[in-house]
């Protein structure tokens, strides 16, 4: 049963010198003629979903993109169509701070979103600036204020390692978020993705490039600024209060099948999940062997897709994996599962490395769950458990 829907929305008003998402920057009547005959291709495909039965167990939705809230009046619209097929428990829209005024937060909650995820990164106007932000702190902070007052859940995206970013920067960055009391916040290390204005500035500028160690201080001091200010880590990069976890990010970390529609959109089903969908996902079935599909829908029509086909052993690998994002890690069943796909003496080797080198830990409910070390040397102990796919 597919429980979580993304569509993705790929407009801004204008694109950050970090981004390397499928976005365009537009605005005006260039703005209105992309977005109105996009919607019209994302709206036909969803229907089309929404009339094969596909749609008919989501739990969770995220309208991503881009900035989905540059699309004014029709971003109520989009949300009133997809719960006209399904009734979500969480319906998140991302939004930016300069085009979430007081109409889209009471549009947003009317028409049946319930949650909003800011994207904030930093209250420091040099910061801000630096990365080609083009909201102010205090539009951020308002923000925050204008969701809570609709009555919508409030997420804020943080960044740490910016150009000109310091300790105390940052420091006041996180109390002025805690303090403006968001239900969840996500925290990210900047990134400098090939192609990006910033990944270009810092090939002249080598000052520009992140600061690995200052990043690492910065996610330890979020975590305990944000613990103290009564947030909870469940998920490598998020904090929430209880209560308000990211019910469709968990989805993303626990291997239960998502539907990504529009350009850019990536989707994982089931191979039974993908054989009924077929048709509408490139006519391709998923083959002998394949037990998950991965997929990435590459044009606006849904005509073009990029397709990995996953086996048992590669899915249960995945797993591990991804649960291992997660708090709590991994329970018994899955660790079991492994074992039947990948032998016992292979899972064993992994977990035991994980546990030597201090990434990994067991609780007394019998997960095996990451430590602070494992949360901060992510990719080492992810890499442990993906390397469970092959014998290679």
């Amino acid at each position: 049963m597919i429980s979580a829907l993304y569509l993705h929305i790929p407009f801004c008003r204008a694109k950050c010198a970090y981004c390397d998402f499928d976005s365009r920057a537009l605005c005006g009547e260039a703005l209105e003629g992309a977005a109105a005959r996009y919607l019209e291709a994302l709206l036909a495909r969803l229907d089309a979903f929404g009339e094969a039965g596909a749609l008919a167990g989501v739990r969770t939705v995220y309208v991503g993109g881009g900035t989905p809230t540059v699309l004014g009046p029709r971003l109520a619209g989009l949300v009133r169509r997809v719960r006209s097929w399904c009734a979500p428990d969480e319906l998140t829209c991302e939004a930016n701070p300069e085009s979430f005024d007081d109409a889209m937060a009471a549009a947003l909650a009317e028409s049946g979103a319930t949650r909003v995820s800011l994207g904030v990164q930093t209250l420091e106007p040099a910061e801000l600036a630096a990365i080609g932000r083009i909201h102010t702190a205090e539009q951020a902070l308002t923000a925050v204020e204008r969701g809570r007052a609709a009555g919508l859940d409030v997420s804020c995206d943080l960044m740490c390692g910016l150009p000109g970013q310091t300790k105390e920067n940052w420091r006041r960055t996180l109390g002025d978020i805690a303090g403006a009391a968001p239900d969840h916040v996500s925290v990210y290390p900047l990134t400098l993705e090939e192609g990006t204005p910033l990944a270009r500035r810092a090939q002249a500028d080598p000052a520009l490039e992140p600061d690995a160690d200052l990043q690492a201080w910065c996610m330890e001091e979020a975590r305990r600024e944000l613990v103290a200010a009564g947030f909870a880590p469940y998920e490598v990069a998020s904090y929430a209060r209880p209560g308000h976890e990211c019910a469709h990010n968990v989805a993303y970390w626990t291997g239960e099948s998502y539907l990504g529609i529009g350009r850019s959109a990536a989707g994982m089903l089931a191979a039974g999940e993908w054989d009924g969908l077929a048709a509408l996902l490139g006519g391709e079935p998923a083959g002998a062997g394949a037990v998950r599909v991965r997929y990435v829908q590459r044009d606006d029509a849904g005509t073009r897709f990029d397709v990995e086909r996953l086996t048992a052993r590669e899915a249960a690998a995945e797993d591990l994996m991804l649960g291992m994002r997660m708090t709590r890690g991994v329970g018994p069943e899955l660790l079991g599962r492994a074992r039947a796909l990948a032998g016992e003496k292979n899972v064993a080797a992994a977990v035991d490395e994980a546990l030597s080198r201090g990434l990994a830990t067991w609780a007394p409910d019998g997960r095996l769950a990451p430590t602070e070390r494992g949360w901060l040397l992510g990719n080492e102990l992810y890499g442990l458990m993906w390397d469970l796919a092959s014998d290679d």
